[in-house]
């Protein structure tokens, strides 16, 4: 892989925990997780849609993590790059990514 061969960490499938009222009722699992601090989704469709979108929200959400990319390997190339702040960095016992 192209970033491994670079020296740039990451990890594959990075497990995303999905708490409800402080209980873990499951995980996501993101494609990649670059550098302790970027989650990338990839997709191979005709073209990326809001509901692609609303997925690599989530994983900002369920995490310390505030920014994302949303790549599309389709017919046409396409990149997404999506920020958000995100509470649970300021909530107490947020639980973080590796490295944090």
């Amino acid at each position: 892989m192209v970033l491994a061969s670079r020296g740039i960490p990451f990890q594959r499938q990075y497990p995303v925990g999905v708490f409800f009222r402080g209980t873990n009722v499951g995980e996501f699992r993101a494609d990649l997780l670059v550098a302790s601090s970027v989650i990338v989704e990839m997709k191979a469709v005709q073209k990326l849609d809001l509901s692609h979108e609303k997925q690599l929200l989530n994983y900002l959400r369920a995490t310390s993590l505030e920014v994302g990319l949303l790549l599309n390997f389709g017919p046409a190339a396409q990149i997404r790059r999506l920020a958000l702040d995100n509470e649970r960095k300021k909530m107490k016992g947020a639980v973080a990514a590796p490295g944090f």
